[in-house]
């Protein structure tokens, strides 16, 4: 059995986040159609341990009917190696005879379908012709939102604000802030791309009609946001049922009484068919908070192999 092998390298030239955010507008709507089956992640924690392992499954229904797993490794230490956080691989499978057809870069794939995912939310929520982003975080998925949301709002200028004071100059063309706060005042779309526990932006520090991206945290026990923005926000997800599971940041609030399920004014794809309202003012606070789904991996890896099919690129290799 041949299977084609993707590098790092070749995720990240075949696929640039711009042109990851249609297959994702796909994947978000399919979903939504229950087109896709897309159950909770199994995560492996052992005891003691600062690393985990994460295990993301989906299945296409249909005549073009499709398995993908993630297999990925989270090494929150990683950062002072030089490394990037997550470590692993996605696999595509024949949905008929369940044939291996790739494995690819799984820490690539995921920064960049994370990131097309939040600029599908952006077009979708934010206000028209934002002139101004703010960008908490300057690691991996900065890199890849700062992709995003230029594919977005091209003109606009983005200020980013990191724990460690000079790492924004990773990112180009961005403007360094002090503080959390200095970053986000008057930024009409923000972006959270931390691995901070606790919140890092408070209710008061946001513009009127801003639209933020809560991407950092995927786990129950932490979050970016406080409880007092989750409660005003029109809240958006990219699926409830993981968003009820795994989100720190809906977990928490909802511990403290500020927000329930109703909360959850409905998914990116829901929207995208038009099944539930989007944001009903200008003064209204948005928020997506995005976990990161399977079936995004298998939208992003399934284009990501067409192009790499199309000129020949990775490798092929018996298994």
């Amino acid at each position: 059995m041949s299977v084609r092998v993707l590098s790092e390298a070749d995720v990240r030239r075949l696929l640039p986040v711009a042109d990851c955010i249609e297959p994702m507008e796909r994947a978000l709507a399919a979903l939504a159609r229950d087109e896709l089956y897309n159950p909770l992640r199994f995560v492996i924690r052992p005891p003691g341990v600062a690393t985990l392992m994460g295990l993301m499954p989906a299945y296409r229904f249909g005549d073009e009917s499709a398995y993908a797993l993630k297999a990925v490794c989270i090494a929150p230490g990683n950062a002072a190696r030089g490394l990037d956080s997550h470590q692993g691989f996605v696999a595509l499978f024949d949905g008929e005879t369940g044939a291996t057809r790739a494995l690819l870069n799984a820490g690539a794939l995921s920064a960049i379908r994370t990131a097309a995912v939040s600029a599908v939310a952006t077009r979708l929520l934010a206000r028209p012709g934002a002139t101004r982003i703010a960008i908490l975080g300057a690691g991996t998925q900065a890199r890849a939102h700062l992709e995003a949301m230029r594919a977005v709002f091209p003109d606009a200028e983005v200020t980013v604000w990191t724990r460690t004071p000079g790492r924004a100059s990773l990112l180009a063309g961005v403007r360094e802030a002090g503080s959390a706060r200095e970053a986000v005042a008057g930024a009409e779309v923000v972006v959270t791309t931390t691995s901070a526990a606790e919140p890092i932006i408070e209710r008061g520090w946001l513009a009127e009609g801003v639209h933020v991206n809560a991407v950092g945290s995927s786990i129950p026990t932490t979050r970016e946001l406080d409880s007092a923005t989750m409660a005003d926000a029109a809240l958006y997800v990219d699926r409830r049922a993981s968003t009820l599971a795994e989100s720190g940041d809906y977990l928490l609030a909802a511990a403290e009484g500020a927000i329930g399920p109703d909360s959850i004014r409905g998914e990116i794809g829901e929207l995208l068919i038009g099944a539930v309202e989007g944001r009903r003012s200008e003064r209204e606070l948005t928020v997506f908070k995005s976990l990161g789904l399977a079936v995004e991996d298998l939208g992003a890896a399934e284009a990501a192999l067409a192009r790499a099919l199309a000129e020949g690129a990775g490798v092929e290799v018996e298994l």
